[in-house]
């Protein structure tokens, strides 16, 4: 195998997971921390272990601060973007500055942007606006999507994923950079279907935590009967929507396999835990998300949150464009009420599924 150089910007648990079976494969790795990484490049240097991760990172992974990121990146083939959705405009706004023609570009981050008329954007064109137009098109566009927790990655637990992009022989030239016998990487150049289904995947995990919440409020009688009928249900009308979404904003109408590894596969994972989970089960247990978000969640990233702001903010602009129908995506628009308007959780059943018959 070829090696590369890959310098990556972010030194969260992901970005830096994915550094494991590059080094494992022999690449070149420049890991860079933001201005909110400090201490974990300051702990990488001093002692080789991600403090949020818990693990020694490999020995050949090199660590920089921000203010080494030219040095960083200087000669690297693979540029990546592993910042959340939260920092994609500071990002597109650095890597303007270091990215070269000739270099792929690879993003983790997860999540989209709207204009006030609902237009919907994936995050690699948010970045690509902070870019020349020459340099936009000197470079190529790709994203790593689907079901992966980075620890599980980084212990080397069985993952499977798509890279997506606009650029075939990049996507087989990352494919190969990464894949080893644990880390499996399928391609798609359905590029913004595979990052619309990323993002919105992440909605649909805050409403898997009413379940719980529901539970944790009535505290029920014959309790081994525990809502999974409640919670299957949500979870197929969540991939109704995500469904939809990918129909409405891709060219590409035909779902493959690999959409449903990146749509159902990763909203599984995502609903399985973490602090969007969380947040929903507050709201079933009947707490208004306004007193979850200030009180019991402050501070907290919520990513599902932002993206049901911002995609659910899009459903009233584009239902008046008559782009959408008043009744698709229900259970976002529910959602959307929920943390926006701090509606008590009251699901909708009768408009899923296409209405009742």
């Amino acid at each position: 195998m070829n090696k590369s150089k890959i310098a990556v910007l972010g030194s969260g648990i992901m970005a830096t997971a994915l550094t494991f079976p590059l080094a494992e494969n022999g690449h070149e790795v420049h890991l860079v921390g933001t201005h909110l990484d400090r201490d974990i490049i300051d702990s990488i240097k001093k002692t080789g272990i991600h403090p949020n991760l818990g693990l020694k990172i490999p020995s050949t992974v090199k660590a920089y601060q921000l203010e080494e990121i030219e040095e960083a990146f200087e000669g690297a083939d693979v540029a990546m973007s592993g910042v959340n959705s939260f920092g994609v405009d500071w990002v597109g706004e650095q890597l303007a500055k270091v990215v070269k023609p000739g270099m792929m570009v690879l993003s983790i981050t997860k999540g989209m942007q709207a204009d006030e008329d609902g237009n919907l954007y994936i995050l690699p064109d948010i970045i690509k606006k902070y870019f020349t137009k020459d340099l936009v098109d000197s470079v190529t566009w790709s994203a790593v999507v689907g079901p992966s927790i980075a620890g599980e990655v980084a212990v080397k637990r069985d993952t499977c994923v798509v890279f997506c992009g606009e650029d075939q022989e990049s996507l087989d030239k990352l494919a190969h950079m990464f894949r080893t016998d644990y880390y499996h990487v399928w391609t798609s150049t359905d590029f913004v279907g595979m990052e619309v289904a990323a993002a919105t995947k992440n909605i649909y995990a805050f409403a898997a935590g009413f379940n719980e919440g529901i539970r944790d409020k009535n505290k029920e009688e014959n309790d081994r009967y525990v809502r999974f009928n409640y919670g299957s249900a949500v979870f197929a009308q969540g991939q109704v929507e995500l469904t939809q979404f990918m129909q409405l904003l891709s060219d590409n109408k035909t779902l493959s396999p690999r959409h449903l590894l990146v749509g159902s596969g990763d909203m599984f994972v995502t609903s399985m835990g973490g602090r969007n989970v969380k947040a929903g089960r507050y709201v079933g247990a009947g707490i208004p998300f306004s007193e979850v978000r200030d009180n019991y969640m402050k501070g907290v990233t919520m990513e599902g949150v932002a993206a049901i702001r911002v995609i659910g903010g899009a459903m009233e602009p584009l239902t008046k464009r008559g782009i959408i129908k008043e009744s698709d995506f229900p259970l976002l628009r529910h959602l959307y009420d929920i943390i926006v308007n701090d509606q008590p959780l009251n699901m909708p059943w009768e408009k899923f599924f296409d209405g009742e018959k």
